[in-house]
């Protein structure tokens, strides 16, 4: 499996470590398929740490050519970015429509260390923020990335991270997509099924006043900074959805409708 592969069947030799692929499940559709190329950068962060980021190509890329970029980001928000075909978000279908997708591992994703990974809990709007911006920036000034052409996509806490961005980018971008994204904290706490995760994540509960942890976590709340919002923004959102209840998004939307942003609404019944 791959960002250009789904799952398939591999026997692998024990001793020499060699691979051979058992199942070719999906040939008759990549024999058809030209897939863009997937590199591995390591960027330089806020904190002066070393950064995975993918950067995934449009198929017949043109280095002479200027390209709109997505920045995407992650859920989880301990979720891996490693080497993976998604049926939601596929890189590869993203790309073929002539963006070139900027996929950072930032600071809660695994794989980098325990202090890397547990460094997003009692943080969500600090660091792995900080480390989304940091991506973006150094990928704007390649000069096949137009910089007046930037959007950054995300579900769940990749919605939350959309949410937070469109309050502090600076203009960076000029259009976001959130996909069941938190955008209240208060009104989550209370809401979601998965009550000892946000007590966990957040540090506790909104009314623990001297709780400091609890404290900084919700005042990065999006909601809060909607007064910076100045973007237009597509936000998708379920019913059923028992972790993120669709208030979240309803919020949002109306937030930005009042404030007069372009904006819509895809709502699954």
């Amino acid at each position: 499996m791959s960002m250009s592969m789904a799952t398939e069947i591999f026997s692998v030799d024990k001793k020499t470590g060699a691979e051979k692929q058992l199942t070719f499940t999906n040939r008759h559709i990549y024999d058809h398929i030209e897939m863009g190329k997937v590199e591995e950068r390591w960027i330089k962060t806020t904190d002066n740490k070393e950064m995975l980021v993918w950067i995934i190509y449009p198929p017949e890329f043109d280095p002479g050519k200027k390209y709109p970029a997505i920045l995407y980001c992650q859920g989880g928000p301990h979720g891996a970015v490693s080497q993976f075909f998604s049926f939601r978000w596929n890189f590869q279908m993203m790309a073929a429509h002539d963006y070139v997708i900027v996929a950072p591992n930032r600071r809660g994703l695994p794989t980098f260390g325990t202090e890397w990974n547990n460094q997003i809990s009692g943080d969500y709007g600090g660091q792995n923020m900080k480390d989304y911006l940091s991506a973006i920036d150094a990928m704007k000034i390649e000069p096949f990335i137009d910089e007046d052409r930037l959007g950054a996509v995300g579900a769940s806490y990749g919605g939350f991270s959309v949410f937070w961005l469109a309050g502090h980018h600076e203009k960076r971008f000029k259009v976001f997509i959130s996909h069941c994204g938190i955008f209240n904290f208060e009104s989550m706490y209370g809401a979601t099924d998965e009550s000892f995760f946000v007590n966990y994540d957040l540090g506790g509960p909104y009314w623990e006043k001297e709780n400091q942890t609890a404290q900084k976590s919700y005042a990065t709340s999006p909601h809060k900074y909607v007064q910076n919002w100045n973007t237009p923004i597509l936000i998708i959102t379920g019913a059923n959805d028992l972790r993120i209840p669709y208030t979240e998004s309803l919020q949002a939307f109306n937030a930005a409708q009042l404030r007069g942003i372009s904006s819509r609404l895809l709502f699954f019944p």
